[in-house]
């Protein structure tokens, strides 16, 4: 398995976090599982091979083109045969200036961007799967992106309202009401949670939560700090707070989680 991040063009690096790379180079069929992270993506599927997510009890095969919404709770995906791909991820609040839509509207789901978006991503999957090498493939998706935010009628200003305020909640000492911050903007808490929802598909009290979650994952997956010191430097009430939540977020207690059965997200994790 290979897996591989690459940064953005300096163009995009306000909204894209990065473009990451996935190949498999066995035929067997293997389990993983997705959990929450804040960010929305896109997927190129250009391999062979299927990626599939649980539904129930049934596996659904994923389209070729993927947009994940935010996910807020464990996703099961399973993938079959040798796959590649090529996903963009975007930064919590960015996926606004690319999208028509409420973000809000494609939670929990693994939609098809084709569909959405129309006859241009078509045309691109199509240019990806005839490229000799990653550089000219990030090239075409970059000037695509680029093609995709000059057409963006979102209002910046409340993006960027959002974006302002997503950092306050990543800060180590913010122990502020969210009424208080929206009135530092000079909204109300109401329109706050609207715009959250709107431009990011989570409350802020959701994103805040899903942010401490993926910090003491990181800390976790690197097994070299004790659940108590986790639980106090991500910011939880106490251990048992942290337990609960990350049982929320994985379905497992952070003692019970092994890192090594979701391979995909463990590297995305450390990276």
């Amino acid at each position: 398995m290979r897996y591989q991040e690459i940064k953005p063009d300096t163009r995009l690096m306000p909204y894209i976090k990065c473009y990451y790379l996935y190949e498999s180079d066995t035929e067997a069929t293997f389990d993983d599982t997705v959990f929450p992270s804040g960010n929305l993506e896109i997927i190129f599927n250009l391999g062979s091979g299927a990626w599939q997510t649980a539904e129930g009890a049934q596996y659904i095969t994923t389209p070729s083109i993927e947009l994940w919404g935010q996910i807020t709770r464990p996703l099961p995906i399973r993938s079959v045969g040798k796959n590649t791909m090529l996903g963009i991820r975007f930064f919590p609040h960015a996926a606004a200036y690319f999208l028509d839509d409420n973000i809000s509207v494609f939670n929990n789901q693994v939609n098809d961007f084709g569909d959405i978006s129309g006859p241009a991503i078509r045309t691109l999957h199509a240019q990806l799967q005839e490229c000799g090498s990653w550089q000219q493939r990030i090239a075409l998706v970059e000037a695509y992106l680029c093609r995709r935010f000059s057409l963006s009628g979102k209002r910046t200003n409340n993006v960027t309202i959002v974006h302002h305020i997503m950092q306050e909640l990543r800060k180590d000492d913010f122990f502020d009401n969210i009424s208080n911050v929206a009135l530092r903007y000079g909204i109300s808490s109401r329109y706050l949670q609207k715009l959250f929802l709107q431009y990011t598909g989570l409350t802020p009290k959701l994103y805040s939560k899903i942010h401490r979650f993926q910090n003491s994952l990181q800390l976790l997956s690197k097994k070299d700090s004790s659940l108590t010191a986790i639980a106090y430097d991500c910011g939880y009430f106490d251990q048992s707070h942290f337990i609960r939540e990350f049982r929320t977020f994985t379905g497992a207690t952070p003692s019970g989680y092994a890192p090594e059965s979701s391979p995909i997200t463990l590297a995305a994790t450390l990276s």
